[in-house]
């Protein structure tokens, strides 16, 4: 885990990819996307059915390492509004497992707008927690903290002539000091848009600046995206 500071409270970045929140017991991840490659079969284009399994195996293993009570899920959970039908056996297992053993948020997303009773946990538009509010997609304008998903942020890097796309978040942080912050994807089959997209910097707009942070070892590295002309 590397230590973050966000919005005046400590937190970590685990596994580069999810945020635990230690004052909450807290674990928040983004787009799980689950059932994705089910989704494409259906249309004929042949993926490993695995997606779910692995997604949820990294889940519970962010669990174990940071000890979480509560899991907060920040949107397009899954890949489409009947992926929950189509979990298979043993990926529903795991699911209904993590379910009982935190208490668990579902923050629906663009994918997934409503989610069956019978998922397990709580089903939410969007949650405020601790002066920061949680939700799927960062909504321009906002005053308030705010942690969301839905882009898949990468940044992408030259390292010694090679090209690299690593799952990164984003910060935006406005003249008053507020801070925004927008996780990478979690998922298994996740994509990524480049971290410096224009729908990425206008979402967390008004701003002052906007840096993009990865692991890097042990410690936070942070690049910057964007700054306010002067």
């Amino acid at each position: 885990m590397v230590p973050l500071s966000f919005a005046d409270q400590e937190f970590a970045l685990v596994q580069g990819r999810a945020l635990y929140w230690p004052r909450e017991q807290a674990l928040l991840v983004a787009d799980l996307h689950l059932e994705k490659a089910s989704w494409f079969a259906a249309r004929g284009q042949m993926l490993p059915p695995y997606d779910s399994r692995e997604t949820l195996e990294r889940v519970a293993l962010a669990i174990r390492e940071t000890g979480a009570r509560r899991v907060y899920t920040l949107g397009d959970n899954f890949h489409d509004q009947a992926g929950a039908t189509r979990l298979e056996p043993h990926a529903a297992g795991m699911l209904a497992a993590l379910t009982r053993v935190t208490e668990w948020v579902w923050i629906t997303g663009n994918h997934d707008e409503t989610l069956p009773p019978t998922i397990g946990g709580t089903v939410l538009d969007e949650l405020p927690v601790g002066g920061i509010v949680l939700r799927h997609i960062a909504q321009p304008g906002e005053s308030r903290a705010e942690l969301s998903g839905h882009f898949h942020p990468k940044l992408r890097l030259t390292v010694r002539g090679r090209a690299l796309a690593r799952p990164c978040a984003v910060i935006g942080r406005d003249a008053a000091g507020g801070e925004r912050m927008i996780l990478p994807a979690f998922g298994a089959l996740t994509g990524g848009m480049d971290a410096g997209a224009r729908e990425i910097l206008d979402a967390l707009q008004p701003a002052r600046s906007i840096d993009a942070v990865l692991p890097a070892g042990r410690k936070l590295a942070q690049f910057p995206l964007w700054r306010a002309a002067a």
